[in-house]
């Protein structure tokens, strides 16, 4: 049975190797404040300074979207459920999945009131955010349970020329940045 090591910072302290298991949510608050794009000047991600799990991930997109539409994009985070990591209490438990969805500019988070209730239904209790106050077409989510989230709805807005005269409607591609703890 592999065993992954959640999150993590090893120091020494004396003579003494000691591992330091981090709460998830600081650590996603401290690289989006730390960072200001998820993106390093290398190409890497800045996720994989801590994470090292590599995984390929799908994603569904619709092939053409209105203008002022909502849509969804589907991303599939396949991954071996026997895996485990440790878990704060130092016991083995599941693993922990997470995305970063980097949309063309102007396309953003929906809005909860534009958001139709099957797609609501789809995307549960997740909480999704926006990487930066200024970047909204950049969107978090995670860590969460990767047994029940394999699979995550983003609901997302496209934008509206007819509003906003810097956006053009062209062909765009979309990035997704998988993190598995």
């Amino acid at each position: 049975m592999n065993i992954i090591l959640k999150r993590s910072r090893i120091s020494y302290e004396g003579n003494t190797l000691m591992t330091r298991l981090m709460d998830e949510h600081r650590i996603v608050a401290f690289v989006m404040q730390g960072y200001e794009n998820p993106r390093e000047a290398t190409g890497c991600i800045v996720c994989a300074n801590c994470h090292l799990a590599n995984k390929p991930v799908d994603i569904e997109v619709p092939q053409v979207v209105l203008p002022d539409t909502v849509f969804k994009a589907v991303v599939r985070i396949p991954y071996d459920i026997q895996l485990k990591q440790v878990l704060a209490n130092g016991k083995k438990g599941a693993l922990n999945v997470g995305t970063v969805l980097i949309l063309p500019e102007g396309f953003e988070l929906a809005p909860p009131d534009r958001i139709l209730p099957e797609m609501k239904e789809k995307i549960g209790n997740l909480s999704f955010q926006n990487y930066r106050p200024t970047k909204k077409n950049i969107l978090v989510i995670g860590p969460v349970p990767g047994k029940k989230y394999s699979e995550i709805t983003f609901p997302i807005l496209s934008p509206d020329p007819a509003s906003n005269k810097d956006v053009h409607f062209l062909t765009y591609s979309c990035e997704i940045l998988n993190i598995s703890s």
